[in-house]
Formats: C-alpha cells, structure tokens, sequence
C-alpha cells in the first residue's frame, strides 16, 4: 500500500470504529498521519479520546479520521 494516496476516513467514525478502520485496511496510524501533515500522536491521542479536536491541528485530524463533520 506505499504507493496508494492516503485518504480521509469516511464520517461518522467513533474512536474506537476509527482505530478498527486502520487495522482493517492494514494501513499503520503514524504514515497515514505523516502523509496528512499530523503528528502521529495527535492522531493517537484522539483515537484514545485524550484530546476532543476542538481546535488547531487536532480539529483538523479530527476531521480527516472522520471524528467530526466537514464544515
């Protein structure tokens, strides 16, 4: 899969619906976030619902892990 574009997850995604996801699709968590400009334990973080993405680059992977809505 190192040749497949990353993609955001599809919305809505729980945290935990979210981590199933990458293992899943076999995709490793700290790529997928380099390849979006995250740091990977921002991603990390909100899949253990240590951060909520209120605002910053946590809302934006937020976003992208399909937490929250595109607005």
């Amino acid at each position: 899969m190192k040749n497949e574009p990353s993609t955001p997850l599809p919305y809505p995604q729980t945290p935990e619906s979210a981590a199933r996801w990458f293992g899943d699709h076999g995709i490793c968590m700290a790529h997928w976030a380099r390849d979006f400009g995250f740091n990977r334990f921002v991603v990390i973080d909100l899949l253990r619902g240590k951060l909520k993405g209120r605002r910053g680059h946590a809302h934006h992977a937020a976003v992208a892990l399909g937490l929250k809505p595109v607005v």
